[in-house]
């Protein structure tokens, strides 16, 4: 899947950080699957929201790697 990926957060209430994930283009891609699996490998809640992945807290970080993992393209 070569589908660029956009990994960025955002201030959500209460001042808390939300990593949000966009860009799929695919629609034969299962969100809900990948979000969970993502939010375990994570330790994180989160939802999927639209053709978007919201996972709570800051995970800019480690976030890209895993995805990458899953064969998707990041945007540095």
């Amino acid at each position: 899947e070569q589908q660029q990926l956009t990994v960025r957060v955002e201030s959500r209430r209460y001042g808390k950080p939300m990593t949000i994930v966009e860009g799929f283009a695919d629609t034969s891609i299962d969100l809900t699957e990948l979000a969970s699996g993502l939010k375990q490998q994570l330790g994180a809640g989160g939802t999927v929201e639209g053709e978007t992945i919201e996972i709570q807290g800051d995970h800019r970080r480690r976030l890209p790697a895993l995805l990458r993992e899953e064969g998707f393209s990041v945007e540095p």
